[in-house]
């Protein structure tokens, strides 16, 4: 692996070791069942996996699972789609509906209470605190009472929805199985298709960055549209597949806090081959079988506040941690960068910073792990140390910034 190149990279790993480390869970460590569809990521950095025999949750020392077996009220112990709220509340998507869980117990709707398609395989939460469903019909909006749908009669393409993303409040990004991107804009549909330069049309997964680039999985590697929609990157080989296969089939796509995009690519033609890859704005570094990771089926994948990845696959759970790709990404920062001063840390209610000599910024900024702007305060002096309330910040990890000076800081 490359030396560290930015000093942003070098502040987000400070104390980690410079190999990544990858740790295994299955059956054996409390996994409910080896075969993992879909994951996600709870406050504290608890795992939700869904799986083929229901759901599992992690926290880092004790497992607790949910299936049909065990709770009244869930759907079906294959789950096929999981969404942590940002209430910390759970949803699951099956091939007979989605339960809801409150934190006690589960409650399933069906088409009967108005799902337009019982076989979800997405499940997104938008910025008003509606829900997306994704359906083998097409897409579910609910707002908790009722729900609105649309399918082929509303324009969305035949195959059902298999990825939603929002770019602003009302602009989202439909990956869809067979017909491509659909950009619906308050209910008008609009298509990206291999016309304008997707790779494929089966599509399995949309990201944005930070620049509101949207990385496109299909079943031919990822294309990259900036926010205009304009084509202005293709990557087909990622991940170093034998031959005849060459182009990836990418599964899953994410960002990490350093602007780094993952893709999970998996094959199963002649022979099953699979793994992840890394991409550091430059170059492309694959993880497989052989340094470390369970299985090469893999499913999705999920980032948790440590920069830690999460990989579901159908032989098990990998965690990917410590890792090193010699580069800071897609970042937003200058690499010419100091760290800043920040006690304490981890902090809860307020910090003390010692200001960077020369200081005239005006401006502390916080940054979330997706590189989001979350808070900004103005400072009123250009020297010494000042105290800054984060009290409002939720529990996590962040990027406080005074100009070019940096430091990680971590909200417990």
């Amino acid at each position: 692996m490359k030396a560290l190149s930015t000093a942003l990279a070098l502040i987000l790993t400070i104390g980690l070791s410079q190999a990544q480390t990858f740790t295994n869970y299955t059956v054996a460590d409390g996994l409910i069942n080896n075969g993992v569809n879909c994951l996600d990521v709870a406050e504290n950095d608890v795992m939700w996996f869904g799986t083929q025999a229901g759901v599992s949750v992690f926290d880092g020392t004790n497992w607790t699972t949910h299936s049909t077996s065990t709770d009244a009220g869930f759907a079906d112990d294959v789950v096929t789609a999981i969404k942590v709220l940002s209430n910390g509340e759970v949803l699951i998507g099956t091939d007979f509906g989605f339960s809801f869980y409150d934190g006690t117990s589960w409650t399933t709707m069906t088409e009967a209470d108005g799902l337009g398609e019982d076989r979800i395989k997405t499940i997104y939460e938008m910025a008003d605190g509606g829900i997306l469903f994704g359906t083998n019909a097409g897409i579910s909006m609910f707002d908790g009472l009722t729900f609105t749908n649309f399918g082929t009669g509303e324009g969305l393409p035949f195959g059902g929805v298999t990825s939603i993303t929002e770019q602003n409040n009302g602009l989202f990004y439909l990956g869809t199985a067979l017909g491509g991107i659909t950009v619906s804009t308050n209910g008008v549909f609009t298509e990206i298709t291999e016309n304008e330069g997707l790779l494929n049309g089966k599509v399995r997964a949309i990201v944005l960055d930070d620049q509101n680039n949207k990385w496109v999985g299909t079943s031919d590697g990822i294309s990259v549209f900036d926010a205009s929609e304009q084509l202005i990157a293709q990557h087909t080989i990622m991940f170093t597949l034998p031959a005849p296969d060459t182009l990836n089939p990418v599964e899953d796509i994410k960002i990490d806090s350093e602007g780094n995009v993952w893709a999970a690519v998996y094959v199963d033609y002649l022979v099953t081959e699979g793994g992840i890859s890394a991409y550091n704005g430059t170059d492309w570094t694959q993880f497989d079988v052989s340094d470390g990771l369970i299985g090469p089926v893999v499913r999705q994948l999920a980032i948790d506040s440590q920069d830690n990845i999460w990989v579901a696959t159908s032989t098990g759970i990998s965690k990917i941690s410590d890792v090193d790709l010699g580069g800071g990404g897609n970042s937003i920062f200058n690499p010419q960068v100091t760290q800043l001063d920040v006690y304490p840390n981890p902090a809860s209610d307020q910090i003390s910073i010692t200001l960077p000599v020369g200081n005239e910024i005006g401006l502390i900024e916080f940054y979330d792990t997706s590189l989001r702007l979350v808070k900004s305060e103005s400072i009123n002096q250009n020297s010494g140390m000042i105290q800054i309330s984060v009290s409002d910040l939720k529990t996590g990890v962040y990027i406080t910034r005074i100009g070019d000076a940096l430091s990680r800081l971590i909200i417990k």
